[in-house]
């Protein structure tokens, strides 16, 4: 099996059981606050295994400001996943998300020059109907056809910035190493979630109540258990980019980037299982478009 394969799968379980956590933490802190313990606990990390190491930023320019970028990108990812996840449901804007696969798998090929098979882009397009299906709920025929709230938006938002973040770190990675462009990156990243909570917790934006709404349809839990989520989240989400850094020094971006969009996976299964959410059967046929779609990009 691709070593890329296999730490991209790794990622992604690291990154289904982030989603599950931020969706529990989001209950109680909201998205934005969230996405700050997510983050400094995240970096805390990277500081350690930095000490641990001895690794430092990365020396080239070029690769440092191109880390500092894909930091910023990520730090809009988190902050627009984790707001789709609190807004929901779950078991939808996690899917949407993970069609970033098949979206990292045409940007490799149109930028990096990667070969995809006409099976591949077949898939690829696959994935993106699954996505629209997914994404869209009919009550009254197509004309009543509308999206399954603001949940999904974040997500397609959140998915285009973690296509382009992919993408971002291959070249920057292969340069100068995983883990000084790591240390940048989660630097920049961190920075940039603090900063957008400082202007929201100080701002009169009508639109900052939204971002810090714990409000849902279940109960919130206990401060102690969503601090407690929060903090694995941060330690589950740099262990799977720890693996996700490794597999694009090692291995083609778009095996990587696409083995990682499965964590939704877990997410749908607690969402369905735990929770009780339920879907529509055009969005079942969704979710079997992105999964086909995704397996497609997959195969040689």
């Amino acid at each position: 099996m691709s070593i890329g394969l296999v730490l991209g799968l790794a990622a992604a379980l690291c990154w289904g059981s982030t989603d599950v956590t931020a969706a529990l933490a989001g209950r109680r802190f909201g998205s934005v606050r969230v996405a700050a313990i997510v983050q400094v606990t995240s970096l805390l990390a990277v500081l350690v295994l930095c000490l641990i190491r001895g690794a430092s930023f990365p020396a080239k320019p070029g690769d440092l400001l191109a880390s500092i970028v894909t930091g910023v990108v990520a730090g809009g990812a988190y902050l627009s996943f984790f707001t789709a996840l609190r807004i929901g449901p779950v078991s939808v804007v996690s899917p949407v998300v993970a069609a970033y696969g098949g979206v990292t798998v045409v940007l490799a090929v149109l930028l990096r020059g990667e070969t995809l098979a006409p099976l591949q882009a077949m898939g690829a397009a696959l994935a993106t109907g699954g996505v629209v299906l997914t994404g869209l709920v009919s009550d009254r025929g197509w004309r009543g056809t509308r999206l399954v709230g603001r949940g999904v938006v974040f997500a397609l938002v959140a998915m285009t910035c973690f296509a382009i973040l992919t993408i971002g770190l291959a070249a920057p990675i292969r340069s100068a190493g995983w883990l000084p462009v790591l240390l940048a990156s989660r630097l920049a990243n961190a920075s940039t979630v603090w900063l957008v909570l400082v202007v929201v917790l100080t701002t009169r934006w009508s639109g900052a109540s939204a971002l810090l709404s714990t409000a849902t349809d279940r109960p919130p839990i206990s401060r102690r258990a969503g601090l407690g989520a929060a903090v694995a989240g941060g330690l589950l989400d740099i262990a799977g980019f720890v693996a996700f850094a490794i597999g694009l020094e090692q291995a083609p971006t778009w095996i990587v980037g696409l083995a990682s969009s499965f964590g939704p996976v877990v997410t749908v299964l607690v969402a369905v299982v735990l929770w009780g959410e339920r879907l529509r059967p055009n969005q079942w046929l969704g979710l079997a478009g992105i999964a086909l779609g995704l397996v497609a990009v997959a195969l040689p």
